[in-house]
């Protein structure tokens, strides 16, 4: 019922607005809907997403200081990456997103911009890489501060803001823990 409501209105409303703007000719009216149906199309990248810059940060947790993305979604390097190379793909990825951008990344608050870089992975995106480690997220961090991947597996772990990671809480913290990797 809406629908057919908000349609009629959008009827009335084109119609309105061709009578208004009519010369009087006939032909007048059959370009401005044509017009007005090829302006529409315009509108619909706005629904692509934006590829916005990695901008890291550090934040205070439980663990200390760590590097945390620009939606506060703490970062993780994962142990068996070769170098800044990335070996995360497939389900290893799905559980681990990396930290991707556009361009160059960027050094927030407490980050020094000469440890931050970026890799290319195999699909063609940009990864960010910290001291020259690849960065992720964790899929099962839902909220800014939450530190749910620190040593899964023993191979997942934060990163604090000097590029080092934080193992030492993490191997009391899983004693006994899982082995997954992820």
């Amino acid at each position: 019922m809406r629908s057919r409501t908000l349609l009629a209105l959008l009827t009335v409303s084109v119609l309105v607005l061709s009578a208004c703007s009519d010369d009087g000719g006939d032909d007048a009216e059959s370009p401005a809907a044509g017009d007005a149906a090829t302006e529409q199309p315009s509108e619909e990248p706005a629904d692509e997403p934006a590829s916005d810059d990695a901008t890291l940060t550090v934040e205070d947790s439980d663990l200390g200081d760590i590097l945390v993305d620009a939606d506060g979604l703490t970062a993780y390097v994962f142990l068996q990456d070769t170098g800044s190379e990335s070996t995360c793909y497939d389900e290893c990825e799905a559980a681990w997103p990396p930290i991707v951008v556009d361009g160059d990344p960027v050094a927030g608050d407490g980050v020094d911009g000469s440890l931050l870089g970026t890799t290319e992975r195999d699909d063609g995106t940009t990864q960010v890489t910290y001291d020259g480690q690849p960065l992720y997220l964790f899929a099962s961090d839902a909220a800014p501060g939450d530190t749910n991947g620190q040593g899964v597996g023993e191979v997942w772990f934060v990163v604090g803001p000097d590029g080092k990671t934080i193992e030492a809480q993490a191997m009391a913290m899983t004693s006994g823990g899982s082995s997954s990797k992820y």
